[in-house]
């Protein structure tokens, strides 16, 4: 039987653990993980930064791509500072609110890569297969409603298990055998029953990110099979090697996401310290990796980055 009053059964804070039985490590791991993160913050800032300064990358492929770096910049923020200060100076205390926001935001920002992805494997395949229409259909308003569409429904997915967590009482111990808060190591830590937190907390946003591999899957059947059509060597060769980089950063996003949930879910197994090690990778690998694959595979980036970073005084970005 639940409480009578829920509200006075929230806890106030929460401490997180860490990586339960490395402890020890804490200290050592923090230095791998910090330099990621610092890696990350560099790479995704000088990509918006880049194409922010040069208007000939004012288009939707690089408009999305800086939409990729913010959401990146947003997922390992919202989880990496903080646990670095747990590695370093033991400051594993968080209170209840800031737990659900660290959830939301982490939470929510993923599903945002994704539909964003979803959004460039859409502007490749109008780039390739109706390079007539590409101009009329992906303008920036185009580009902006996809956007703020994107955003919209990963807010909208996530805000329910906020509410989910909030109507369950929390009266026995308070730790989170994690770095960070995530949905159901929250709601395992409450004295009730949390089936729906477990249905809704799998169910809606795997079907949200699963569908949206489909549709890629399917936008990118298309491409190339118009790719092999092409008459050019040299165009099917460029739009090829578009398509490679993002087709990396799509298994840089999926592969780590997928193979978390499926061993959080069904690993058994699986220490429990292997998991949270993969967990802390996933919110480290895109955010670090994304920028250096643009970066390296593509040349208007290369070319324009050297512009920019060494070439300052000649730029139009002082006017």
């Amino acid at each position: 039987m639940l409480p009578s009053n829920v509200s006075d059964a929230a806890p106030v804070t929460f401490v997180l653990a860490g990586i339960p039985g490395m402890e020890e490590l804490h200290v050592w791991l923090s230095i791998p993980f910090c330099s990621m993160y610092v890696a990350a913050l560099l790479g995704n800032g000088v990509l918006l930064l880049v194409v922010w300064a040069e208007r000939s990358l004012h288009q939707p492929m690089y408009l999305f791509l800086c939409m990729l770096a913010a959401t990146d910049l947003v997922l390992s923020t919202t989880t990496v500072p903080k646990m670095l200060a747990l590695f370093w100076f033991g400051a594993g205390e968080i209170s209840f609110d800031a737990c659900l926001a660290q959830m939301f935001f982490l939470h929510s920002s993923s599903l945002t890569e994704s539909v964003i992805l979803l959004a460039m494997a859409f502007d490749r395949f109008m780039a390739i297969c109706h390079p007539l229409r590409y101009t009329a259909v992906m303008t920036p308003a185009t580009v902006t409603k996809l956007g703020l569409a994107g955003l919209l429904r990963s807010c909208c997915i996530i805000l329910p298990c906020v509410f989910l967590l909030r109507r369950l009482p929390f009266c026995g111990h308070r730790l989170v055998p994690h770095t960070y808060c995530e949905h159901m190591g929250i709601a395992r830590l409450a004295c009730a029953d949390i089936s729906a937190n477990v249905v809704y907390g799998l169910a809606g946003p795997l079907a949200a990110a699963v569908l949206d591999l489909l549709l890629i899957a399917a936008s990118y059947a298309r491409i190339l099979r118009a790719l092999f059509r092409l008459p050019s060597q040299t165009a099917r060769h460029r739009a090829f090697s578009t398509c490679i980089s993002h087709l990396w950063v799509i298994f840089l996003l999926y592969a780590p996401a997928f193979f978390t949930v499926l061993t959080h879910r069904f690993g058994r197994d699986i220490p429990r310290h292997v998991h949270i090690l993969l967990a802390n990778l996933y919110v480290l690998f895109p955010p670090l990796l994304n920028p250096i694959v643009y970066g390296v595979r593509t040349q208007q980036i290369r070319e324009k980055v050297v512009k920019v970073l060494l070439c300052p005084t000649a730029h139009p970005l002082r006017e």
